[in-house]
């Protein structure tokens, strides 16, 4: 099948066609399987061919973790056959288990962390109970609450200066407030036109710094669920790296063998990668600026040509040392 398909692009794309990639990596940030999925595949049907794949590995434990994105009953099910343990970011969606019950479920926070606050809440009884984390960033809750306490002096900066030119009904502007991303949620509509809606607003206060958890796995902890979540960023931290410094996008292939391969290299890139920053103790980055301070000189004369390279400094040193690496020869030809 081949994988260049039209689908939903999070860039905003839609005018290019793209593929689908999965990839799973070890709690290190090691990748060590990677997916092809036509570009038009919904994150959601993913899961059981990744399980699928899987299988046949000899893991002493695997345990799936996913975002809200990969949030349906049908992977539940898939995830949970055979004994299979998971843990999922919950969506917070109005009326919902989460926003309703796990959420105003009165408790005290542990702090694990400078920046990670947690409680477990349990609904229902008996095998079919369900268990969640609750987790709390103080951090993020100032961040959030900043931005949109900024929002809302633009938005109502904007709505005075529809009042003064006395823009109401169905304007261009009102329309444009109306359905923006980014201020619709506060308005609401009255008999004099547009408002901020403050109820919104204090309902969006409720998930400030928050996220939920849920997992099937009795033996995993509160804070066991939050900071094994906590470790999808190494994912996240792979596919920074594979989009930004491998450059893996834009794909310039048609062949879907070709496409195949240009993933396989990227993957392969980043596991090297990691290999070298596990070795080394340090970014990618870091290293990468040591090693570029040996370089390769042309002495050209009457009597010939010499290629030397220069002595290493003692960061370059140390680093080809963590690599298991020879120091290049200080003469490296002659002409």
């Amino acid at each position: 099948m081949a994988p260049r398909k039209r689908g939903y692009s999070k860039n905003g794309r839609g005018d290019a066609p793209q593929i689908v990639v999965g990839l799973a990596v070890t709690r290190d940030g090691f990748p060590v399987r990677h997916w092809v999925f036509p570009g038009n595949t919904v994150d959601v049907t993913t899961v059981a061919q990744v399980k699928e794949d899987l299988k046949g590995w000899q893991l002493t434990r695997c345990l799936f973790v996913g975002d809200a994105g990969m949030v349906s009953q049908a992977n539940f099910q898939a995830l949970a056959k055979g004994g299979g343990k998971y843990l999922m970011a919950m969506p917070m969606r109005r009326g919902d288990e989460v926003t309703e019950t796990v959420l105003s479920r009165p408790g005290r926070y542990r702090k694990i962390a400078d920046n990670l606050e947690v409680k477990e809440v349990v609904v229902g009884d008996g095998e079919r109970r369900r268990r969640y984390a609750v987790c709390f960033n103080p951090q993020e809750a100032r961040r959030q609450r900043a931005h949109r306490d900024e929002r809302i002096r633009e938005l109502e900066a904007e709505l005075a200066c529809l009042a003064d030119q006395d823009e109401g009904g169905h304007s261009k502007r009102v329309c444009a407030l109306r359905s923006s991303a980014r201020y619709g949620r506060f308005l609401k509509e009255t008999k004099r036109g547009l408002a901020i809606d403050r109820q919104a607003i204090a309902e969006l206060e409720r998930f400030d710094g928050k996220f939920v958890v849920h997992s099937n796995d009795d033996t995993l902890t509160a804070e066991d669920m939050a900071l094994g979540y906590k470790q999808q960023q190494r994912v996240e931290e792979a596919w920074r790296t594979m989009k930004g410094g491998l450059r893996m996008r834009p794909v310039f292939h048609w062949a879907p063998h070709r496409i195949h391969a240009h993933i396989a290299i990227t993957v392969l890139s980043l596991l090297l990668e990691r290999v070298i920053e596990h070795a080394c103790q340090d970014t990618w980055r870091n290293v990468r600026d040591d090693l570029k301070r040996i370089q390769l000189a042309q002495l050209s004369s009457p009597n010939g040509t010499v290629w030397q390279v220069t002595e290493p400094t003692a960061e370059a040193a140390n680093r080809l040392k963590a690599l298991k690496i020879k120091p290049p020869p200080a003469i490296l030809r002659l002409d």
